[in-house]
């Protein structure tokens, strides 16, 4: 039995019971509750803030975040209400050494081909909509006081915003309450890394600049750089960079007029700002939890892990635990799963939440260390190398799947079976590739929350019988024939009929020219646990 606690409560109104309580109403907590909702899985969600942050904060969405979108329904709103990241012009001295053109970066490799920016502020808003328009609400300033759990469930007892206490019960419980998460801190788990000496801010402002519309100005210095990005509105940008001048003084105030001199040193063009809506100064954390899980209770998000700003990976990545998550805590809570399929998401994310600590901080050094060989760096390969590179379709199939986390992999997972994918360019682990079907996209054929069977076809099968014997798993399974089309062949190397299983998150658990019934009865038997 595990039992932790903060402090003892007082006389508590009624219990209320759910099957998942999710601490936390940021991006990665609402994400959560829109994907349990897909599953009609009942729970309870809360947060101390006052309500969803008027804040930009994060400011990037990537293709893998707007493919999940689109499975709600929420993903053309996004994209009509941000901006779509078009070129990047780089600068050093005063001029444009490099420009990059962004614009249909990923073309056929998703139905967003492009980054997007599309702050926090208006995530969690469309978030948040949804859930309501859903009968759904949030416990706003509601704090976790006492967690509990044993071999049955976990319980909770929270202060209301009216000061009272309220107990809640549940099978599962997942902290999505950020950084310094009070329920990663409860369950004593350590939240280990580093903090990078130097410091950095982030503002959102109205500016006068030349800029050309749609371009992203990465402004580099001697040892600082700022990034200028636009937003949507008029004159509307944001701005990164670093401030070395105030490395060592730790509990010194920084003005905003001490960071717009940073902004027009660098620049050296005319630029005017006009508003501030916004700033903050911070040091760079690179840390993560040494595991995802205890007992019934998980870590999702900034609670799991943090890491550097390179790529705009954060949110996107916290969006995907919850993704991750929330189709294995729906398949165990309806009792088509054994709870041993819980397992997989501490292996699968702690495992991506490693490679993606080790990438962002290998990227910002290139980008922010002042160490000699990274400033030679800067100054004398990038914007050559940038500019050479990103003209390339092959640099680009390679750049785009990094970034935009569709090319994130879970070949490791114990969910993902290799024994025949030998034969195929596609494997075990990866997304599902995306491709049209008589100008459909694909993906809008796996918008059930269920794993999918795909037959690829040459016309010669009648593949009825398949589909009848698959009937007792209907509740857990659809079943889709797609002609073998050129792309397809293009995409998976394969000439001849095969099969593809999908994982409910698309994600491919097995690829066979075969898959036999009984090959997918022993997949769900053994490696999922599934219950028909």
């Amino acid at each position: 039995m595990y039992r932790f606690y903060t402090r003892r409560h007082q006389t508590m109104q009624k219990i209320i019971q759910t099957d998942v309580i999710i601490v936390g109403a940021g991006p990665t907590g609402l994400s959560l509750a829109v994907q349990l909702m897909r599953y009609n899985i009942d729970f309870v969600i809360f947060d101390q803030k006052e309500g969803v942050t008027e804040l930009s904060k994060a400011l990037v969405v990537h293709a893998r975040t707007l493919e999940i979108y689109d499975q709600v329904g929420l993903a053309k709103k996004a994209v009509a209400e941000g901006e779509q990241v078009q070129k990047v012009a780089l600068m050093h001295d005063g001029k444009i050494s490099a420009r990059l053109d962004f614009s249909d970066f990923g073309a056929g490799l998703s139905p967003f081909p492009f980054i997007l920016v599309f702050e926090q502020s208006k995530n969690e808003h469309l978030l948040y909509e949804h859930l309501q328009r859903n009968g759904k609400v949030v416990q706003w300033q509601t704090e976790l006081e006492t967690l509990t759990q044993d071999a049955d469930g976990v319980r909770v007892v929270v202060k209301t915003a009216n000061g009272e206490r309220q107990a809640i019960i549940a099978s599962y419980l997942v902290g999505c309450d950020g950084a310094s998460s009070p329920t990663r801190q409860i369950l004593g788990l350590p939240f280990e890394g580093s903090t990078h000496p130097r410091l950095f801010y982030v503002a959102d402002v109205q500016m006068q600049f030349s800029g050309e519309e749609g371009t992203v100005y990465p402004v580099l210095g001697q040892d600082s750089f700022v990034l200028m990005v636009p937003m949507q509105g008029e004159n509307r940008w944001r701005l990164i960079g670093n401030l070395p001048e105030y490395e060592d003084q730790i509990d010194q105030e920084v003005l905003f007029e001490a960071i717009e001199t940073k902004v027009k040193q660098l620049v050296q063009l005319p630029l005017e700002i006009t508003t501030l809506h916004w700033f903050s100064t911070y040091r760079v954390h690179t840390r993560r939890a040494e595991m995802f899980s205890v007992g019934r209770c998980f870590l999702a998000g900034d609670a799991a892990h943090i890491h550097t700003p390179a790529g705009g990976q954060g949110m996107n990545t916290a969006i995907q635990d919850a993704y991750n998550l929330a189709w294995k805590l729906a398949f165990v809570l309806r009792g088509n799963a054994q709870d041993s399929l819980l397992a997989t998401y501490n292996e699968e994310r702690l495992a991506n939440a490693k490679r993606l600590l080790q990438t962002t901080d290998q990227f910002f050094d290139v980008v922010a260390s002042d160490r000699w060989y990274f400033r030679f760096f800067r100054d004398n390969i990038l914007s050559s190398l940038a500019g050479f590179v990103t003209q390339f379709s092959a640099a680009k199939e390679f750049l785009f799947p990094m970034v935009s986390q569709i090319g994130l992999d879970y070949s490791d997972s114990p969910l993902s079976q290799h024994q025949q994918d030998r034969k195929f360019e596609v494997k075990a682990g990866d997304r599902m590739p995306y491709f049209l079907v008589n100008g459909e996209n694909i993906y809008d054929r796996l918008r059930k929350p269920k794993f999918h069977l795909l037959v690829f076809s040459d016309g010669q099968q009648d593949y009825e019988c398949l589909k009848l014997e698959l009937d007792e798993y209907a509740n857990c399974i659809d079943f889709h024939v797609i002609p073998l089309y050129p792309r397809v062949v293009e995409i998976f190397g394969s000439h001849q009929p095969f099969k593809v299983l999908l994982r409910p998150d698309n994600y491919i658990a097995l690829l066979s020219p075969d898959c036999s019934l009984d090959a997918l009865k022993a997949y769900f038997n053994k490696v999922v646990g599934l219950i028909s």
